[in-house]
């Protein structure tokens, strides 16, 4: 059972301060036009490339495991566009916490979203499919504009932190419910509900079975989309948020159901489901939330593929 975060006075404590300034300073930040947020991102994005060393080690190597056969200066390319998506996820954050409606609406194009509506037809609970882009954020505050749902996450270990993100994606969706509740998720896909779930992080051997993603035959990739469709039988339906070239804003791609996903076990289910990620990926592989140790958890007995 997740229980969400309230706002209480606590939060108001002296150790919280600077966070708070942090958050006032992002609600400020983001009243300003969007095409200079949009430079000032990008900008912001190619700064902090020079001062997380490690972040860019790491996202350099999913780069390399991912398309070996890219040349490195292409590669390199990718890396410094991947930053500048960085800055402006954190932008982008602030817009998806703080922007009224009408406000957002103006910058985004919706397409699919009848493949919802199939799925509200035939009474069936929705599995909305999202991956880790750095866009993430603003796409769950877009599509629940058109169809508020239940969002999956992990608390935060800072409770101010913790309340505000929710806060935030409750401004235009249902309820919360924490990754590790699946009996929560498997419930609210039987009411017909829509829900939230990413497919794409490394959870640990414990939560996971290894599959292929891109040139990695064995990624470490949860096994909850397997349980979840199996036990449910809902709609399985992929989405991206995918930032438009030169600030000219957002289209929310909505995807049509995977009706042939298979559900022999779960190594199937997550390979099948990964070559998903896979094609969502290759259409903005700069906005990928490269940053993150995709890979950390290996087969018993493999050495990291990381140095």
């Amino acid at each position: 059972m997740t229980t969400l975060p309230v706002f209480n006075r606590s939060l108001l404590h002296p150790r919280f301060w600077l966070t708070w300034l942090g958050i006032g300073a992002i609600y400020l930040l983001v009243l300003l036009p969007y095409p200079l947020l949009y430079t000032l991102g990008t900008r912001l994005g190619r700064l902090a490339m020079r001062f997380m060393r490690h972040r860019e080690a790491i996202a350099r190597r999913n780069l390399q495991l991912c398309f070996p056969a890219m040349q490195e200066p292409e590669r390199e390319a990718l890396l410094r566009q991947n930053f500048e998506s960085v800055g402006m996820g954190l932008i982008e954050t602030g817009i998806a916490w703080f922007w009224p409606d009408w406000r957002i609406k103006r910058r985004v194009t919706v397409s699919g979203l009848e493949h919802i509506a199939n799925a509200r037809t035939e009474n069936k609970g929705v599995l909305l499919i999202g991956m880790h882009f750095l866009t993430l954020e603003l796409g769950a505050r877009i599509f629940g504009m058109y169809n508020p749902g239940i969002g999956v996450y992990r608390p935060n270990d800072n409770p101010l932190l913790d309340w505000l993100q929710t806060w935030g994606r409750l401004r235009s969706n249902k309820s919360m419910l924490d990754r590790s509740d699946i009996k929560g998720m498997i419930r609210a896909l039987k009411n017909g509900d829509i829900i939230w779930y990413a497919p794409d992080h490394d959870y640990g051997p414990k939560s996971s079975v290894f599959a292929p993603l891109f040139a990695v035959p064995e990624a470490a990739t949860t096994a909850g989309t397997y349980l979840l469709a199996k036990m449910a039988k809902p709609a399985v339906i992929p989405f991206m948020p995918r930032r438009l070239p030169q600030g000219r804003g957002y289209e929310l791609l909505i995807l049509p159901d995977e009706r042939d996903m298979p559900l022999d076990s779960d190594i199937a289910t997550a390979s099948y489901m990964n070559k998903v990620v896979e094609q969502a990926i290759l259409r903005a592989p700069d906005q990928y939330m490269w940053l993150h140790r995709r890979f950390k958890t290996r087969p018993p007995g493999e050495p990291s593929l990381y140095r």
